[in-house]
């Protein structure tokens, strides 16, 4: 991610009180991010929903194994580069 983007993604955050920014004590040139009260306990209140939702992902993959046609898959979405793995 280049700077311009992160930036762009920080702003926000930052204004929410989830993400605080701060120069780095030794180089005035960095910034230190770091969660904020607020932005640590939204974290953690996120983390379940996100597991939930990535496990049923992983399971819908698994269950799907060997039945996806990766040809028909690239056909498409208008895409041959997609690697076979």
């Amino acid at each position: 991610m280049d700077r311009t983007t992160l930036t762009a993604a920080l702003k926000p955050l930052t204004r929410k009180g989830l993400v605080e920014i701060v120069p780095d004590k030794t180089d005035a040139r960095a910034r230190r991010l770091a969660l904020t009260e607020k932005g640590h306990a939204l974290l953690t209140a996120s983390l379940p929903v996100w597991r939930a939702e990535h496990d049923a992902v992983d399971a819908l993959l698994l269950a799907l194994e060997g039945a996806l046609d990766l040809d028909d898959l690239r056909e498409g979405i208008g895409n041959t580069a997609i690697p076979v793995l």
